[in-house]
């Protein structure tokens, strides 16, 4: 029988790697929350802001290691660093296939890809703040080989950060977050070049709607590209619904995406087992986990009234 951890069990320490906006802002909540912290990045400059916000500094990772860099050096992160034998790894990252396919070799079922869906066009130590998961949505995925209790102690990471877990695959994570993440930053480049291209004018009387509708593109290019092309396929896809929205008659479309936008529906409250099938049913139907209990978790799906 698998030997859950138990919220009376001590919490076992976590270790960031990378402490920009993401990585410093997580190492910042956990040490508000209470967990003991360890960190590390490349940059002294981060290190050394992250270790006056109470954050040991130390290439000693043990317990729950986060992976908090861009996606280009997620295969090298923990290159330099003394990782425990029996530590989890999860990781930040926007695309989770491909990280998947990078650390699974190495780590098995050690790994739990995550993915909290915050942060800003804002980037570095900088922008580090404690608030930025408080609740935000923070996808961790549940593969066939994942084991369940280091999941779970993933789980409790971004639940102490002030996040909502979503249970997923990696693949249900990627096509998701084509639709509403990625894609959004290509339209807004999109939008930005066009604007571009209509003149000074046009830009001069840019307000709210235009603001609004490009604010991501503000985000580092590389960041972005990385992004996008880490998660082709998905986005791709994605893509093409958007082009045939585009095509339908202007006064249809509008209805449609209205009708999306304007009825949000509420929440109803649920309790889940800590099965594998049962968690990811929860996030397929759109909801979330709040709390974790002894023998299950707490949390919430949409409930249309």
């Amino acid at each position: 029988m698998t030997a859950f951890p138990v919220p009376t069990m001590p919490a076992p320490p976590v270790a960031v790697v990378g402490l920009g906006q993401l990585g410093g802002s997580l190492a910042a909540a956990l040490v508000a929350a209470g967990r003991p912290v360890t960190g590390w990045d490349v940059d002294p400059a981060a290190r050394e802001a992250a270790g006056a916000r109470g954050v040991r500094i130390a290439r000693e990772l043990a317990g729950v290691v986060v992976l908090a860099v861009p996606l280009p050096a997620m295969a090298t992160a923990l290159d330099g660093l003394l990782l425990a034998p029996d530590a989890t790894v999860t990781d930040l990252g926007s695309v989770k296939a491909p990280v998947l396919a990078q650390l699974r070799p190495a780590l098995g079922g050690r790994y739990v890809g995550g993915h909290p869906m915050c942060g800003t066009e804002r980037s570095g130590h900088a922008a580090t703040d404690p608030g930025l998961f408080t609740g935000a949505r923070w996808a961790l995925c549940l593969e066939p080989d994942t084991e369940l209790p280091r999941w779970l102690r993933a789980a409790e990471v971004a639940l102490d950060a002030g996040a909502e877990v979503v249970p997923v695959t990696a693949a249900e994570h990627d096509d998701a977050v084509a639709a509403i993440s990625h894609v959004p930053h290509l339209l807004a480049a999109a939008l930005a070049a066009a604007a571009g291209e209509a003149g000074p004018l046009a830009l001069a009387l840019a307000a709210g709607s235009f603001r609004d509708g490009t604010r991501v593109i503000a985000s580092d290019p590389a960041f972005v590209t990385a992004m996008v092309e880490g998660n082709a396929g998905p986005t791709a896809a994605a893509l093409a619904r958007v082009q045939a929205q585009l095509a339908r008659p202007w006064p249809e479309l509008v209805g449609a995406g209205h009708a999306v936008r304007a009825a949000p529906p509420g929440r109803r409250p649920v309790r889940v087992p800590l099965d594998r099938s049962a968690l990811l049913a929860l996030g397929r139907a759109g909801g979330a986990v709040t709390r974790r209990l002894a023998a299950f978790v707490e949390g919430w799906v949409p409930d249309p009234g």
